[in-house]
């Protein structure tokens, strides 16, 4: 008897709030037999898994694996052999700095079946949570995604010769703010820079601050994860009187805001 082959399901988990999950994951969460999800998908999506799935945490916090990404991919590859549905559950989208390529290239190597499920990545949902639109044909007409943080003994990517006016950059895991901000100079954005700090954004513990390319260095250090979005399409984010939906309920001298958990 030939032994049914199972699926792999790439499922973006978004960036915490399950309202944010698309339909067609929710529904894969719900016929699982096996989820392996990153340490940053949020206990909420999980409670959507379904009760007889065996649920894997493959993630890492801190710089501290839980698990190689080999031994990952062998797991994909072992439990959809067996003919088992896995969901791999990454945070955010699984095409965006989730080490999706790794996987896939592994998969169809093993012959196995898979699906990719999109997500709403962390810059689309603080894009919303500052309401700034990351494109703008009267101000922003390129949308940058990189990443400050590098792999031991991996080269930078030269991003700073595409980087124009025009230009509306995020940075996934910013780091430290003055490096990112020379950077930034060097790509030839104006000190007036508009730029926004996300923290854990869509969750109740969400935190942001406004500021520009000029105050970076002086920004607050957010809790991680957090993005960093620049460029002139948060000019009329920045213009409005934010601080007055939440100051109330920070501490004096707080510059970063805290949401009340409904309007998350």
């Amino acid at each position: 008897m030939i032994q049914r082959r199972g699926k792999v399901y790439l499922v973006g988990a978004g960036p915490g709030d399950p309202d944010l999950l698309t339909v067609k994951a929710v529904r894969t969460l719900g016929f699982a037999d096996i989820v392996l999800h990153d340490a940053l998908v949020s206990a909420e999506v999980l409670a959507l898994v379904s009760q007889e799935a065996q649920v894997i945490n493959v993630g890492k916090r801190c710089g501290k694996k839980s698990i190689s990404q080999e031994e990952i991919n062998r797991l994909l590859v072992q439990y959809a052999a067996a003919g088992k549905t896995v969901i791999r559950l990454k945070s955010g989208d699984p095409s965006i700095f989730g080490r999706a390529g790794e996987e896939l290239d592994c998969l169809r190597e093993a012959g196995i079946e898979i699906e990719i499920v999109p997500g709403i990545t962390a810059s689309l949902a603080a894009a919303a949570s500052v309401q700034a639109s990351l494109t703008d044909r009267r101000t922003a007409d390129q949308l940058l995604f990189i990443s400050a943080h590098h792999r031991p003994g991996k080269e930078p990517c030269d991003w700073h010769a595409v980087v124009t006016n025009r230009t509306t950059v995020v940075i996934y895991m910013p780091g430290e703010y003055a490096g990112v901000a020379d950077d930034l100079r060097r790509a030839g954005l104006s000190e007036s820079t508009p730029c926004a700090i996300v923290s854990r954004v869509s969750s109740p513990a969400e935190r942001w601050h406004q500021t520009t390319l000029e105050l970076l260095p002086e920004a607050p250090s957010l809790p991680s994860p957090c993005v960093l979005i620049v460029g002139e399409t948060l000019a009329s984010a920045a213009s409005r009187d934010t601080r007055a939906l939440c100051l109330e309920n920070l501490p004096a001298q707080t510059d970063f805001q805290q949401p009340s958990e409904s309007a998350v």
